[in-house]
């Protein structure tokens, strides 16, 4: 089974800094790491290749400081990394960055299953998988917690909803995005840290990847426009009940019928 992983890096900090003129996250300098919800993909495709056989190609786009993650990857056991990276990538939304994604997988040869994470850490979108699976033509579950079968023609998945799941059938190759409660990600093995120092990861720019259009990728290819970065003024007022719990609520009922907030 030939299993595609996409990642991404996002800072790992909670001191966001803001490009004043472009509005986007600068990125340089500043420490980061794999997204989390990526790390079940990427555990999700090892177990799926443990249990099948096959390879993991993990994809990402970003600039040359991706190569962390990708090490990172290769010591967890994933086989080949893919770094798109070009200036004219630079400044892309969901839209754009789904594009581009998209033109990169085409570049291999074969695959069955593109694996997200349900969403990243420093947008919170979750638009890009499905972007994806869009700009490919191939069907999609999203935020899947359990596969519960998979084989050369078909796999069924469980997709969480807020009251339970969904059993879902999709033909392959297909795309899903994953939440954390799919699985448990792996701690790198000594061989996979050996293997991690001396890997080389593919690079491809945007003339490498076929049959992309110029005016869609990067700022040019992105329709959403950021007008403005700023923090919520935090706003006073407010007050604290102190009384025990029959008549705190007690309290907070009557206040909210005053305010109007309930009938």
């Amino acid at each position: 089974m030939e299993i595609v992983v996409c990642i991404k890096q996002v800072p790992d900090t909670t001191d966001i800094k803001i490009d004043p003129v472009y509005n986007t996250l600068v990125r340089s300098g500043v420490p980061s790491i794999i997204n989390p919800y990526d790390m079940y993909a990427i555990e999700e495709g090892l177990r799926l290749k443990e249990k099948y056989g096959g390879k993991v190609t993990v994809i990402s786009m970003g600039p040359p400081q991706v190569e962390t993650a990708f090490k990172e990857a290769i010591s967890l056991g994933v086989d080949e990394c893919i770094l798109l990276s070009d200036r004219r990538f630079a400044g892309a939304d969901t839209l754009a960055t789904s594009y581009t994604l998209a033109a990169g997988i085409k570049k291999l040869e074969d695959w069955d299953l593109i694996i997200c994470g349900k969403q990243a850490a420093d947008g919170d979108t979750a638009q890009v998988g499905p972007g994806i699976a869009e700009f490919l033509h191939i069907p999609q579950i999203t935020y899947v917690k359990k596969i519960e079968s998979i084989d050369n023609e078909k796999m069924t998945a469980q997709r969480m909803t807020d009251y339970g799941y969904d059993v879902i059938e999709v033909k392959l190759p297909a795309l899903i995005t994953v939440v954390k409660e799919i699985n448990t990600p792996r701690l790198p093995s000594l061989r996979g840290k050996m293997r991690a120092k001396k890997y080389q990861h593919q690079v491809l720019t945007a003339d490498d990847i076929a049959q992309t259009e110029p005016n869609r990728l990067g700022l040019d290819g992105s329709p959403t426009k950021v007008v403005r970065v700023f923090t919520p003024e935090l706003k006073g007022g407010g007050e604290i009940i102190e009384a025990d719990a029959q008549q705190s609520a007690d309290k907070l009922m009557k206040k909210l019928k005053d305010l109007k907030v309930i009938n």
